[in-house]
């Protein structure tokens, strides 16, 4: 027992048959602050000798919203109002801007009107049931009313308006609040006063009490190191930087290179050396950001001329090509890079001849609608392993390695089709006892390596960031990892 126990229990022993409540507890013991209370009267009842009674409840205040609308009326009541007061021919559109609704106001406020049977028929406002409109409204315009003081019990209001007004914005503020009160057990009221005396305990274990002879005899603190603790809320790397560190330590851990590379790129480097179609869909504007500054980015006639070979007719890598007409033009449109891909392959071509295995890790942008799981831009991880004999067992094996070190040690391959790999496959990890696709992977096709000057296999591999990061992280929405919640932030693992 701590000496706070023995304070706590000594104070509750004056009156052992009171229900001792957080601010008697605090003037008996001469305490200042509650969490005293609060972690003595865990550890008293952990021990038996107290119990501790909660009572929650629910209380509703109002929120900004509320209060405009208890001093102006709700919006729907201030719509309806000019309803009654309109004749037929008038409830238009146009003449509740007239009346002086904003274009903010009336959508919102038509909307909850036809919850309630308001229609818009030919431009103008048709109630099915105004007795029934009223009457709601009315009901609704009641239960802001009585909220006028900072709290009211929600046993005391209507159930069905709480939970109308708790899905619109602003309206109500709820909040669950917990109060606590103290009792005896009988095996706490019957403790002998005399052996709750003030008992003088270490607490820290240091290096000068080591070199002395005080700690002998003496009494220590206990510890349970398996106790519930808070998370530490001082400065810490962002979950998505985490985890882009560990990445990054574990591919070096394995013998790998990191290398890196413009977000503005030609289309040439970002497709054409991909073996990409001209008429790919990913070559519209609906999947790429094209740019105006620069829209030219210049690339070696060179490459071109090999790339526009290839294309046209396979030139001498064993392909047929794509046919058609190879426009250089095209290929030297700006953009920014739809994928990291470009990283790599422009690292071959500078190093045609020399093995190499290396990694990036980067952000890549793509028109993409913003929902759950995507975002226009997003961080892709890629790797190759670009050597004399390099394989597929090869590539899947390094592909396992690193998951395993990422902490997901059930991996599996199965083969797939991307553009500029054959063989291809998706790699999937078990997680929550489904399996979920994290990447692809392949071998760059001869139409891909041979134009760069090389003719060795490259083993090449990419996936998304994010989609690793939700997992780890345990998240349902993308979005979460970039919002400035600090609260929410801070409740995430420490990778």
């Amino acid at each position: 027992m701590s000496n706070n126990d023995r304070v706590m229990l000594k104070a509750m022993l004056t009156n052992p048959s009171k229900e001792w409540k957080i601010q008697e507890l605090l003037d008996s013991t001469g305490w200042d602050d509650q969490v005293y209370v609060a972690g003595s009267g865990q550890s008293l009842s952990e021990s038996g000798l107290v119990v501790v009674t909660e009572n929650h409840r629910r209380m509703v205040s109002l929120d900004f919203e509320g209060k405009k609308a208890l001093d102006m009326g709700l919006l729907e009541d201030r719509i309806w109002k000019w309803y009654l007061a309109t004749n037929e021919e008038e409830r238009t559109m146009e003449s509740l801007f007239q009346a002086g609704f904003q274009r903010n106001e009336a959508g919102p406020g038509i909307g909850l009107l036809k919850a309630m049977g308001v229609n818009l028929v030919s431009g103008k406002l048709i109630a099915d049931d105004e007795e029934l409109v009223t009457s709601t409204i009315s009901d609704r315009s009641d239960f802001i009313s009585k909220i006028t003081g900072e709290n009211i019990e929600a046993t005391s209001l209507d159930q069905d308006l709480i939970g109308h007004f708790s899905g619109r914005k602003g309206l109500i503020s709820i909040e669950d609040i917990v109060s606590r009160t103290w009792s005896l057990t009988v095996k706490g009221a019957s403790v002998d006063e005399g052996l709750l005396s003030h008992v003088e305990m270490i607490g820290e274990v240091t290096p000068e009490l080591l070199q002395g002879d005080s700690w002998k005899g003496a009494k220590f603190k206990p510890f349970d190191v398996n106790a519930p603790t808070l998370t530490p809320t001082g400065g810490r790397p962002h979950p998505m930087q985490a985890l882009i560190e560990r990445i990054r330590k574990v591919f070096l851990e394995m013998g790998f290179s990191e290398i890196e590379g413009n977000f503005v790129q030609s289309a040439g480097w970002n497709m054409d050396a991909l073996y990409i179609p001209q008429s790919h869909p990913a070559r519209t504007m609906q999947d790429t950001f094209y740019l105006s500054k620069p829209e030219k980015v210049e690339v070696r006639e060179e490459y071109l001329d090999l790339w526009a070979k290839v294309h046209e007719h396979g030139h001498d890598t064993g392909s047929r090509g794509w046919g058609g007409k190879f426009d250089k033009q095209e290929a030297q449109k700006g953009l920014l890079r739809t994928h990291t891909t470009v990283n790599t392959v422009r690292h071959i071509a500078k190093n045609p001849n020399k093995p190499s295995r290396v990694f990036g890790i980067g952000r890549v942008f793509r028109q993409e609608t913003i929902d759950r799981t995507h975002l226009p831009e997003f961080h892709q991880i890629e790797g190759i392993i670009h050597e004399e004999n390099a394989n597929l067992p090869m590539l899947i094996t390094t592909l396992k390695t690193f998951y395993s070190k990422m902490g997901y040690d059930d991996v599996r391959v199965r083969p797939a089709y991307f553009p500029y790999t054959e063989p291809s496959v998706e790699v999937d990890i078990l997680w929550r006892g489904e399996w979920l696709e994290l990447g692809g992977a392949g071998i760059f096709r001869p139409e891909v390596t041979e134009p760069l000057g090389t003719e060795w296999p490259v083993c090449a591999w990419g996936m998304g960031l994010e989609r690793l990061a939700m997992l780890i992280l345990e998240l349902e929405d993308i979005r979460q990892l970039y919002q400035p919640d600090l609260e929410k932030l801070g409740k995430m693992p420490i990778l």
